[in-house]
């Protein structure tokens, strides 16, 4: 009995061992790699951004330009009151009102100083009349001192001649005082009046900073300077103004009224892809709010300094695009998905990028008929490449590995010196430009990288020779090597 069911069991495992052993055959032999065929058409190469709408051209609404006169002594204002953004005004509508806390201190400080100088004025007045007009009572007293000694002359006639001298000598010192006195009245005159100048100089630019600072004050209610919609102003660090936020003389917009007929969209390329980004170049455009709306655009300008926004390590340039046409649904701030077309090739013959394969940096596809085909690419997007040399249209390839890829026979061996010799230029051209951007300053370290960024020049080290530095900036996947 016991050796009966050990033949059983037997049995049973020899029969899963090949219905095992069958099922994996089965699922081998069941294995296709996805096939497809050679295309031709227009290529196009593309730069995927993503962008904000703004208007061509703004009217500001600002506070009081008062703010930045020389007289007035203002700090940062905040805003205190702002209507929601979106909302349509008219013409002389309220739209903001400043806080006008500090701004009524420094009012209260300047109305201060102009009365103290109203008090120093007068007492200089005063002080000044009280010291002119004593001198001019010593001036009166010299008269009578003149008038003294002419008659003590006149009647010396009959005393001795040392006398008389005498007499003669006190009426000329008399004489001399008065006319000295003459003199220093002139220049006290003079001297009282420059003082009270200076004071009353002072006095009228109070009086000035005074006035000014009261008419920047009444201005601190801001109306609309035309129709539109409001739209909230973004300072230097992107940051909208609201309620709360500071401006200064410096910088006195509140909020802006867009003309909503020309619009733009800023976005920004980084900087492996930019030197593909031209003035000039069409764009095909959406907005995330109408996915079902699309628009068209051209690049109107293309940054030469980039620069590093926050929270983000690679530097961006910025590009502005000018929408065509006009629709009244778009409004500023709205994220737009922006595809500049930076080339085109008619009539090209291209293919997945998944389909490529490397080896030494030779390029090659397998063909379903049994053949490994060497290519030479040319340009590549996001998806698909330009097979410049080594194929033709319609042909049916394989997108991955096929089985036994051993067994495929190698075709198109006399493009592998145009391979070499094009990655050969590409090289050398990378190089030269990277000298270039070290001799403008730029560092060798970030010559060397440029250099690697260029499309199709010397990989890096760690990189499937071959894969071109193109494809990375456009998000083509890597041929694989095989």
């Amino acid at each position: 009995m016991k050796k009966k069911n050990i033949i059983i069991l037997a049995v049973v495992a020899a029969i899963a061992i090949i219905g095992i052993i069958i099922l994996v055959s089965g699922k081998k032999d069941t294995y296709k790699p996805q096939v497809v065929k050679t295309q031709r058409g227009l290529f196009e190469i593309i730069v995927t951004t993503t962008g904000e709408l703004e208007a061509e051209s703004n009217i500001r609404i600002e506070a009081p330009t008062g703010m930045r006169a020389r007289n007035v002594r203002l700090g940062e204002i905040k805003i205190q009151d702002l209507i929601p953004e979106g909302t349509v005004v008219k013409k002389g509508d309220y739209v903001a009102m400043l806080d006008r806390t500090s701004a009524d201190n420094s009012l209260k400080d300047l109305e201060d100083e102009y009365e103290a100088l109203q008090g120093k004025f007068y007492r200089t007045l005063l002080d000044t009349s009280l010291t002119l007009k004593n001198l001019r009572d010593d001036i009166e007293n010299q008269k009578f001192n003149i008038e003294e000694a002419k008659i003590a002359v006149e009647q010396s006639i009959y005393e001795p001649p040392a006398t008389q001298r005498q007499y003669t000598n006190n009426l000329e010192k008399a004489q001399r005082s008065h006319e000295q006195a003459l003199n220093n009245y002139d220049l006290k005159a003079e001297q009282a009046q420059a003082t009270v100048n200076d004071v009353l100089i002072e006095l009228n630019r109070k009086k000035r900073q005074l006035d000014e600072l009261r008419e920047v004050l009444s201005n601190f209610t801001i109306y609309a300077p035309n129709d539109g919609m409001v739209i909230y102003f973004r300072d230097w660090s992107g940051e909208k103004r609201r309620i709360g936020s500071s401006i200064s003389g410096w910088d006195l917009v509140v909020a802006t009224l867009p003309d909503l007929s020309n619009m733009l969209s800023k976005t920004y390329v980084n900087e492996i892809d930019i030197s593909k980004v031209k003035p000039g170049q069409p764009v095909r455009m959406g907005v995330d709010a109408f996915p079902e709306k699309s628009y068209t655009g051209v690049v109107k300008e293309v940054s030469n300094i980039g620069e590093q926004l926050r929270n983000a390590d690679a530097k961006v340039f910025e590009v502005i695009i000018k929408v065509d046409g006009e629709d009244e649904i778009l409004r500023p701030a709205m994220t737009t998905s922006n595809k500049i077309i930076t080339a085109s090739i008619d009539s090209a013959v291209f293919i997945p990028s998944e389909a490529i394969f490397i080896r030494d940096s030779i390029t090659y596809v397998y063909k379903t008929c049994g053949v490994r085909q060497v290519v030479v690419k040319g340009p590549s997007n996001e998806n698909h490449t330009v097979i410049e040399q080594g194929l033709k249209e319609g042909e049916d390839l394989y997108l991955s590995l096929p089985q036994n890829p051993s067994r495929f026979k190698w075709q198109g061996e006399e493009l592998i010196p145009v391979i070499k010799s094009r990655l050969k230029e590409e090289a050398e051209a990378a190089k030269k430009k990277a000298e270039q951007q070290k001799g403008r300053g730029q560092g060798q370290g970030q010559g060397q990288r440029r250099m690697n960024m260029v499309p199709g020049g010397t990989p890096p080290a760690g990189m499937t020779p071959g894969s071109g530095a193109g494809q990375q900036g456009s998000g083509v996947q890597q041929p694989k090597a095989q």
